[in-house]
């Protein structure tokens, strides 16, 4: 693109006109609502069926509690990246703390999930080898194909037999193979221990993106992994995020105490940028200890999410075909003009459910994202169930979902 005014207003028009623009708006938490889950966007009281908040931690009292005591102690910033003066004792206790929730040797931790996953993929792969992803991987998994250096292949979503015929045909040797654990925009869990399998019958490694199932999945909620049955031999690189299901920020990856320690020498995203603010892990440890002595988030979610599904089912709603019971559910609309209506319609019926357009999924594909939250209550749930079977109706879209890949 050329630089100068014209072209970037051309440019931006022409997303626009194809329903493509993004707007970001402020917002603000509702102090008035009698719930978790209420914010205010432009003026308006709204329940957030968006964010991921999956169990309901991001306002916890012992959160902000752990967070403003820490700072009075330790200050508000690191100051400095970690291998220089900014990895403090909160930073050290939640990698150990992690390292134990998660059953692996050492955990490291990161200030994004995209900043981790940069570290993985580029420290494990390399010019002359090939990295393989599921086609629907996080953006942070593939830009980190990308700048690894090594050939980007990847397999059709989901599929594990298409995942073994790559990586015995493959030209080069497969060095990584990656997928999220459970898919951010689909709600889906990947076919991991067949993928385990694979992996290791070729020497690869094999990373899991776990940002969506850590706190979620699994008997005690140690995610896609404890779902399957899976340990450090069958995946032996896993990242999570601290910023979705435990409230707070951050990110970090667990494994073998070798291999952390070459991603504390080797990877450029962890070694050249500041360290998380103190407070922040101490937060982030506040809100592990509660995830894991308090399973009744977990199992409030799974019960949300049942009920949702039942009620918006009823009502022709068109979600996906039945799988793995996570709290992402989408509603298939298809365009992206017919998902940005729905959005706007339930924004002024009071809930705000984001419309999902390429290129962050597939032309075609557009969707509201609902997510689910152990803070909604019963009567919100069934409220956006009733709002939902509206405007699909309104929109001719009831019972208009196609079987989305929801894997076994």
């Amino acid at each position: 693109m050329k630089r100068g005014s014209p072209e970037l207003t051309a440019t931006l028009a022409q997303l626009a006109d194809q329903h493509l623009r993004r707007v970001r708006r402020t917002v603000a938490l509702d102090e008035d609502s009698d719930t978790r889950a209420g914010i205010r966007i432009d003026g308006r009281c709204l329940i957030d069926f968006s964010s991921n908040d999956y169990l309901g931690l991001a306002r916890h009292p012992a959160l902000a509690t752990a967070m403003s005591d820490c700072a009075r102690s330790a200050g508000t910033g690191s100051g400095a990246s970690h291998m220089v003066t900014g990895h403090c004792v909160e930073h050290q206790r939640l990698e150990e703390q992690l390292a134990d929730f998660t059953g692996r040797e050492r955990a490291l931790l990161f200030s994004t999930g995209y900043m981790a996953n940069l570290a993985i993929i580029t420290t494990l792969a390399g010019k002359g080898e090939s990295v393989l992803l599921d086609r629907l991987s996080h953006a942070s998994l593939i830009d980190a194909g990308l700048l690894s250096g090594a050939r980007f292949k990847r397999y059709a979503h989901c599929d594990a037999a298409a995942a073994e015929t790559e990586l015995t045909t493959s030209a080069q040797p497969v060095s990584v193979v990656a997928t999220d654990g459970v898919f951010s925009m689909d709600g889906d869990v990947a076919p991991l221990d067949a993928l385990a399998r694979a992996s290791r019958s070729h020497g690869a490694w094999f990373v899991v993106d776990d940002a969506h199932g850590l706190g979620v999945m699994g008997a005690n909620g140690r995610g896609s992994l404890e779902h399957f049955g899976l340990d450090s031999d069958d995946v032996p690189v896993l990242m999570g995020t601290l910023g979705k299901a435990f409230g707070t920020f951050g990110a970090f990856v667990a494994g073998a105490s070798d291999l952390i320690e070459l991603l504390l020498q080797k990877a450029r995203s962890y070694i050249y940028t500041t360290a998380l603010p103190p407070p922040v892990a101490a937060a982030s440890r506040q809100a592990l200890q509660i995830a894991q002595r308090e399973p009744w988030r977990r199992e409030r979610l799974a019960s949300l999410t049942r009920r949702f599904r039942t009620a918006a089912l009823r009502n022709g709603v068109p979600l996906p075909a039945a799988g793995p019971l996570t709290p992402i559910q989408p509603v298939m609309l298809g365009s992206s003009e017919m998902a940005l209506t729905a959005q706007q319609e339930l924004f002024e019926a009071g809930f705000c459910v984001v419309a999902i357009r390429p290129p962050t999924v597939p032309r075609g594909t557009a969707r509201l994202r609902v997510t689910l939250s152990a803070a909604h209550t019963d009567e919100q749930v069934d409220a956006l169930a009733d709002a939902l079977g509206s405007v699909c109706a309104r929109l001719g879209a009831i019972g208009a979902a196609t079987p989305a890949a929801i894997c076994p």
